[in-house]
């Protein structure tokens, strides 16, 4: 499945689909072809317990990769910057100047999906070392909201301030814009942990695998400013 993170509908097709029937069917035919790298894009770790349906898939796509015997590596990232920070914060940090996010006083270390393409063009050049390998992907630096909102405003030349919300309002929020259950389950998870403190979480393997430091929030917000301007196209 091909999805783009600013795509509400192709992130429909893609969080959507039956992650776990998918991997199987593709540990087949690649085992069948005896492919010499696997690269599976999974979930940070201990999300086997969590409420979300998509983190449970992902854990078992895991499992079963492992028993497939294939040459695998694994990516376990945090949480996107092109999605909660990007996607979901564009409309009120326009209108509002404000992060409207249920995330509280809960620590993360988000990052751009450029960072995943390079990691995974790395792994894919040279595969053989990795093998059996799995990696961390986080951001350059886990903090709260409130450094975060200091960075847009950083980035942007204008004051960005983070406003909590509640998580039930937010998710009715997601399914009046269109997302179905499957995915807003899953993202109303992520907001549950990210309250809980389980995405403060660190590693250099973006670095050590690519020899380049992985885009920071600041970087980031500079990089869209015009989506984050009142002058930018509003979003459907």
């Amino acid at each position: 499945m091909i999805g783009d993170l600013l795509d509400l509908e192709s992130m429909h097709r893609v969080i959507g689909c039956e992650t776990l029937a998918a991997t199987v069917n593709v540990a087949a035919v690649a085992k069948h072809h005896c492919m010499k790298a696997f690269i599976n894009m999974s979930q940070m770790r201990s999300i086997e317990t969590t409420a979300s349906p998509q983190h449970k898939l992902h854990w078992f796509a895991e499992q079963a990769l492992y028993w497939s015997g294939l040459p695998v590596v694994h990516l376990r990232p945090t949480a996107f910057l092109d999605g909660f920070f990007l996607l979901f914060t564009s409309n009120s940090v326009r209108q509002s100047h404000q992060i409207r996010l249920p995330f509280g006083e809960g620590k993360t270390s988000p990052f751009a999906a450029n960072d995943v393409a390079r990691v995974v063009a790395a792994l894919l050049a040279h595969p053989q070392p990795h093998i059996s390998q799995i990696y961390h992907l986080t951001g350059p630096q886990s903090e709260n909201m409130q450094f975060y909102a200091q960075e847009y405003s950083k980035a942007l030349g204008r004051t960005i301030t983070f406003q909590e919300i509640p998580i039930e309002p937010w998710r009715e929020g997601l399914l009046k814009r269109g997302l179905p259950g499957h995915p807003v389950n899953h993202l109303a998870t992520m907001a549950d942990l990210h309250r809980a403190g389980r995405y403060d979480r660190m590693s250099d393997d973006v670095l050590t695998l690519t020899g380049q430091k992985t885009l920071s929030l600041q970087e980031f917000v500079r990089k869209h400013a015009a989506t984050f301007t009142a002058s930018a196209k509003k979003e459907n």
